[in-house]
């Protein structure tokens, strides 16, 4: 376990961190006194997570899509939009 002083290792940072990614372990000391542990992360084996392990625990509206049209159409058309002017070539005309 080799040890090093806290310069070199902020000139060599990245030598060091392959050093200890390969698996040794290095300690880094200011003024001789060790203050610190460079070592390898521990790898997590993660399976591929299973599909639908929330199915029957929500509840999707049938509307969902349809939710708040007139609200959005007037964020998109104006105001007036929500007041039955609709989006068609007619109401084109009528705003001008």
């Amino acid at each position: 376990m080799p040890s090093i002083n806290i310069h070199e290792a902020k000139t060599h940072l990245s030598r060091f961190v392959e050093e200890a990614a390969s698996g040794q372990e290095i300690v880094i000391a200011r003024a001789g006194k060790p203050i610190a542990r460079l070592v390898a992360l521990e790898t997590v084996d993660s399976k591929p997570r299973e599909l639908g392990l929330g199915r029957g625990r929500f509840n999707i509206p049938a509307d969902v899509d349809r939710r708040d049209e007139v609200a959005v159409e007037a964020m998109f058309y104006g105001a007036e939009s929500s007041a039955g002017l609709g989006s068609g070539a007619g109401a084109d005309s009528e705003r001008a």
